[in-house]
């Protein structure tokens, strides 16, 4: 497999109505959850250092995680995704990337994920044949 084959994403969470602190350990456990996958690759996303005399553990971004996955695992990860989102008061997820070519940008719904993941997998076993 060459890098090109290789899918990036830049995920963004966002918690309705939470601190900093609730989307810092949210984010942290997302990236938990998702070093359990099949992934090339995943970590947070730097951020720039916080003021002098702001408190932080490290300088990342908030809600910001950078994933590198196989396109054959991106459905089980959106799938993932989808129902982590949901699992939670007020989460949401936005992820960015390129996936066969095409720049992909998403924020909706339950249900415009759900499509989202159906053609994904069209188009993976579409690649399969």
């Amino acid at each position: 497999m060459t890098s090109v084959d290789v899918v990036n994403l830049n995920l963004t969470i966002a918690i309705s109505d939470g601190t900093e602190e609730e989307l810092d350990i949210a984010t942290r456990r997302l990236l938990m959850e998702l070093k359990d996958f099949d992934v090339e690759s995943v970590e947070l996303i730097p951020g720039s250092h916080p003021p002098s005399g702001a408190k932080a553990v490290d300088p990342i971004t908030a809600g910001a995680i950078a994933l590198a996955v196989l396109p054959a695992a991106l459905p089980k990860i959106l799938e993932f995704l989808q129902v982590w989102s949901l699992n939670g008061r007020g989460r949401t997820i936005k992820f960015k990337g390129r996936i066969a070519s095409q720049n992909i940008e998403f924020e909706g719904s339950f249900d415009e994920m759900e499509k989202l993941v159906g053609m994904l997998e069209k188009k993976q076993k579409k690649t399969k044949k």
